[in-house]
């Protein structure tokens, strides 16, 4: 089965997806970055490649994301890009991805995409106030990412924010679970959790 998580940076995806992945145990679920699929721009110079708007979905992989859900979800493995966010560019190795019980897909705008939604067994959008996400934005991106706090904040306020209203919060509307507490919710978590064990006993019957 597969999982959709989507939702605001920082709001706490990757938490909930961990959480499920530690739960089912790591022989019956896995975790797939949305941010693995962002599109290699090594024909693009490098001074140009900051310009880019990494917030639309223009960003994104989709035909790849699609196509690996669908390879996932008919029992093949796949190769899962590896991404360099210091040079916007795909790395040359990969991650190799078994098709597992539970496919955990998670990504801002992993619910916005028509075909990749109807893949998914389970769909959820993680909520987070605007201000909690930008300080987890800043402090991921200055950790992770070698960012300056200046070209963090420049960047959530000329494209972040604006994309996540045009395109991310609209996707909230696809979710058939709404997660509140910036991933927190405990007790939403272990229902989600019980829900998709639920459903794995039930296909596995």
């Amino acid at each position: 089965m597969i999982i959709g998580i989507g939702g605001g940076t920082g709001s706490g995806k990757t938490t909930v997806a961990q959480k499920i992945v530690a739960s089912i145990g790591e022989a019956g679920a896995v975790h797939v970055p949305q941010d693995a699929y962002y599109r290699d721009l090594a024909d693009i110079p490098l001074e140009l490649r900051h310009r880019v708007n990494f917030d639309h979905p223009d960003a994104l992989d989709f035909e790849l994301m699609r196509s690996h859900l669908e390879s996932l979800r008919e029992g093949k493995s796949i190769e899962r890009p590896v991404y360099d966010f210091m040079t916007h560019t795909r790395k040359p190795e990969t991650i190799r991805v078994a098709p597992l019980p539970a496919i955990i897909f998670e990504g801002v705008l992993a619910l916005f995409d028509t075909r990749i939604r109807s893949l998914m067994d389970v769909s959820i959008f993680v909520d987070c106030d605007a201000d909690i996400r930008l300080i987890r934005r800043l402090e991921r991106d200055m950790r992770e990412r070698g960012r300056t706090a200046e070209s963090v904040i420049e960047q959530y306020r000329t494209s972040v924010r604006p994309m996540h209203a045009q395109f991310v919060a609209p996707s909230r509307k696809y979710a058939g679970i709404i997660l509140t507490d910036c991933g927190f919710n405990k007790a939403g978590v272990d229902r989600i959790i019980g829900k998709i064990r639920s459903e794995l006993a039930l296909s596995s019957s």
